[in-house]
């Protein structure tokens, strides 16, 4: 059975419709509708329009309304399309370290950083873990976020990342949050693990690869590319077999120094995710690529080192989105739309690069076609704040929040309401 919905007046409506995935957007360029309603059938973009044209054919279709009072700008659902919620403990350690002068490298070779967290969650159980999961995306739901990729990679051997995998299942069945599964098995060779790097990568991709294939877990395989963790040499035979199993590939890339992006392009990767290290030539080369460039300024801000050079990437006709990285190390704030306001201020990116990095260009990183922006057919996922002037919302860089947020045609956060 249809059931329509009519939603508005908005006083600004931003559809994000229009722009190219790839380059630069001035912000004469973003769209904007203005006294706008949105008229939803079963949980999808019907229409959406000037309110008094949506008004009369919601009369028509006998909709429900839901009037608005007051000014209010209203965004596609935001997507943060890198994150590791799925965790155990806390790593404040460490970061008061780093702040002492210590670097992340030497911190991990002194029994912090990720090994740290890997003890911590395997401790932990499948309910516990998504018991946090479930906590942190609704702390991202209200923030505007309504699509959330999540990482395992804390588990590092083929029980406990399935543990890991198995928890954002359960946890996504319990929020009304999308959760995007990817393994990250490749996040470092444990240090229990006897064997090589490539020995390790090989169990992994014999054993854990066709467990995720059968039972669903995810479509999705990361590595981490990087002293201390993966090299080229190590992952291509496990990136190799991945894709030939059907696993769309992503790569932590260039976040120390580069390599990690030389990977993704030569295993046709769907994102690079960091590239804080990364050089003109890598830059050029993502930018003539269909790689998503995903920059990580939580991971920035955490560590106190320097941004993606997003700014270049755009000019050189790249792909950006922009992800929060929210992980106990090195990226514990995990708020979407401050990092990604503190990136352009520092990037000078302009408004709707901003944006478009965390919508509909974060959804391509995802290979998510149906999200991202507020178009017919598309899911009835937005975010939604109380102003005439929706540039206010990134001015404010992240104090301002929205006062309502919708997913899937269903009002799941409601400032007013608690």
């Amino acid at each position: 059975m249809k059931r329509y919905t009519l939603i508005g007046p908005f006083t600004q409506l931003l559809p994000m419709t229009g722009l190219a995935v790839n380059g630069p957007i001035p912000d004469a360029d973003l769209p904007l509708v203005e006294d706008a309603g949105v008229l939803l059938e079963n949980g999808i973009i019907h229409s959406l329009g000037r309110y008094t044209e949506m008004l009369s054919l919601a009369n028509d279709l006998k909709a429900e309304k839901m009037e608005l009072e007051g000014n209010h700008s209203c965004f596609p659902g935001f997507v943060d399309a890198h994150t590791h919620i799925c965790f155990a403990g806390s790593r404040a350690r460490d970061y008061a370290l780093r702040n002492a002068g210590k670097s992340y490298l030497e911190i991990a070779k002194a029994g912090g950083g990720i090994w740290d967290t890997v003890t911590q969650t395997r401790k932990a159980s499948r309910e516990d873990l998504a018991a946090g999961i479930i906590k942190r995306a609704k702390r991202h739901l209200k923030n505007g976020v309504t699509t959330l990729e999540v990482k395992s990679g804390y588990g590092l051997s083929v029980d406990e990342e399935l543990k890991m995998l198995r928890a954002i299942g359960d946890a996504n069945k319990e929020t009304p949050s999308d959760l995007i599964a990817t393994c990250l098995a490749a996040h470092m060779v444990p240090r229990d693990y006897e064997g090589t790097p490539s020995a390790y990568l090989e169990e992994m991709a014999q054993t854990l690869f066709p467990v995720l294939k059968a039972e669903g877990l995810t479509n999705r395989v990361d590595a981490f590319i990087e002293e201390g963790a993966f090299s080229q040499a190590d992952i291509a035979p496990y990136f190799e077999q991945a894709k030939a199993m059907g696993f769309d590939i992503t790569v932590h890339a260039d976040q120390f120094s580069t390599g990690g992006s030389e990977v993704a392009l030569a295993h046709g990767a769907v994102s690079a995710d960091h590239l804080e290290a990364s050089t003109n030539k890598e830059i050029h080369l993502l930018a003539q690529s269909e790689v998503i460039a995903t920059a990580l300024p939580g991971a920035s801000l955490g560590l106190g080192c320097n941004f993606t050079p997003a700014r270049k990437i755009l000019d050189a006709g790249g792909a950006l989105a922009i992800a929060s990285d929210h992980n106990p190390g090195s990226a514990p704030m995990g708020d979407l739309l401050t990092q990604a306001t503190v990136l352009g201020a520092f990037e000078k990116l302009t408004n709707a690069e901003v944006l478009a990095g965390i919508t509909f260009r974060a959804a391509a990183a995802l290979k998510l076609s149906d999200r991202g922006k507020l178009a017919k057919g598309f899911l009835a996922d937005f975010s939604v704040f109380h102003t005439k002037d929706y540039r206010e919302v990134l001015y404010h860089q992240g104090a301002f929040k929205p006062c309502s947020v919708w997913k899937a045609g269903k009002l799941i956060f409601d400032k007013h309401k608690g």
